[in-house]
Parts: structure tokens; sequence; C-alpha cells
């Protein structure tokens, strides 16, 4: 892992209702690092990422981001602090157009840590990165495919020049170009050194872009390694990510 580690969790547990879906779970995402969180639907992935946002109802164990704990923030709060997150639902304002929507998630320039200068995003530099939104700026939302709105709520979450991001699904309902374009995504951010912890169940897309994987079963971490040795162990991905 890259030593300079902007999140860290230790001990997380999650709660919806009476029911625990997280179990004391433990991983660390450096700077410039894609790590991806591995596992079959109902694993606790999305979970995961909710639980560091602080949008799950309960929560217990630390969660520290840029050495500073998060545990009991609130949402806006985190966001505040750099941490990006784009939902697996979207969830777009669909009356607004795409440069309305680009707006809503402008957020001041940030520094990494050590005082150097993190990405700052603007439409411009994201139609670059996402030339389907590029030619329909003054769409609504509400009129564009599952796709393009999967573009529209990374490129808003990016307005908000995060350190890092966590990614829910990404790959998942979308058609392959749209695909291609998040895993290029993906790579250029990990080029300008954002950090991305994504959620994701296909083993192809994951290793297109991932520097390590947590694999999870049942709310806890079964395994982890680098994506090369994942990919590389038939029994792990046999006992866990096969259908």
């Amino acid at each position: 892992m890259n030593s300079e580690c902007l999140l860290k969790t230790r001990g997380l547990n999650a709660w919806y209702g009476a029911a625990q879906i997280l179990f004391d779970v433990e991983l660390e995402v450096g700077r410039g690092e894609v790590v991806a969180l591995m596992g079959r639907n109902g694993a606790g992935k999305s979970t995961t990422l909710k639980a560091i946002m602080g949008m799950v109802p309960r929560r217990s164990g630390a969660i520290e981001f840029l050495g500073q704990g998060i545990a009991q923030a609130q949402p806006h709060e985190v966001a505040r602090r750099g941490l990006g997150y784009v939902p697996e639902d979207r969830r777009i304002f669909t009356d607004l157009t795409v440069l309305e929507n680009l707006s809503v998630g402008r957020q001041l320039a940030r520094q990494f840590p050590d005082g150097s200068p993190a990405p700052e995003w603007t439409p411009q530099k994201l139609f670059k990165l996402f030339p389907n939104l590029g030619e329909m700026q003054d769409r609504p939302g509400g009129r564009m495919s599952g796709g393009e709105q999967q573009m529209l709520t990374v490129a808003r979450t990016l307005m908000g020049n995060p350190l890092l991001v966590l990614l829910d699904e990404p790959s998942e309902g979308v058609a392959p170009v749209i695909v291609e374009q998040m895993a290029d995504m993906i790579l250029e951010l990990k080029r300008q050194g954002v950090s991305i912890l994504l959620s994701e169940q296909n083993l192809h897309f994951a290793q297109w872009v991932s520097d390590r994987a947590y694999v999870l079963e049942k709310g806890q971490i079964r395994h982890q390694a680098s994506m090369e040795a994942l990919v590389a162990d038939e029994e792990t991905r046999r006992n866990y990510l096969s259908l």
C-alpha cells in the first residue's frame, strides 16, 4: 500500500435496525491508490461505503480520514473534508441541467496532507473526461440515460475536488461504452493522485482499474490481496466471488 494512508477503518460495525450488517471491518486506502471492495450481492460492500460516509443509522468503530477521526461526523461534514461519495442509485437533480447539477457540487480547492495541491475540477475539465456530458450541457438530468446519469453523478462529486472518492458499483447496469469511460476516469484520477475505494462485483472491471482488493462475505473481510494475486487465486474467487 502507498505509505501515505488517507483512509483507515478499524473495528467498523454497522446496523440497520436490529440487524448487524458489518462486523469489525478493517481497511486502508493510500494516496493515489484504487482499492476494490469485492463480494457477492448482500456481502456488505455498499454498506461499508455508507458507514464510512456516515449514512447508516448506527455504526461503531474507528474511521480516520486524513489522520482525523470522522466516526462521529455527519455526511456533509465528511464531504467538506474532501471525501467524495458516488451512490449506486445516482440521485441527480432531474429538473436541473447538466451544468446546473455540476454547479451544485462545487467546493473550494484542496491540498493533500503534505501541502501539494489536489486536482481542481471545472466543468470544462470534466467534459474532457466525459465527452458525452459536454454534448448535453443544457439537457435536464431527467432526460438522460442511466449511464449518462451515472457519469453526471461522478462528475458532480468531482466538482467537490475530493482527495478520495467512494464509488459504489460504477459498472452496474450501464452500457459497455460507459463502463470503458468509467475505467478511463478512474485511471485518470489515480494518475492525478486521487484515491478511490470502489464497491464492485465485476472482477474484470476491478482488475482493470484496481491495485488491491478486500473481499467481503456476510459483512466480514475474508481476504485481502493485490488485485493481481486475487485474480490468480482460483479458490478465493470460487468461494467468495462466484455466483
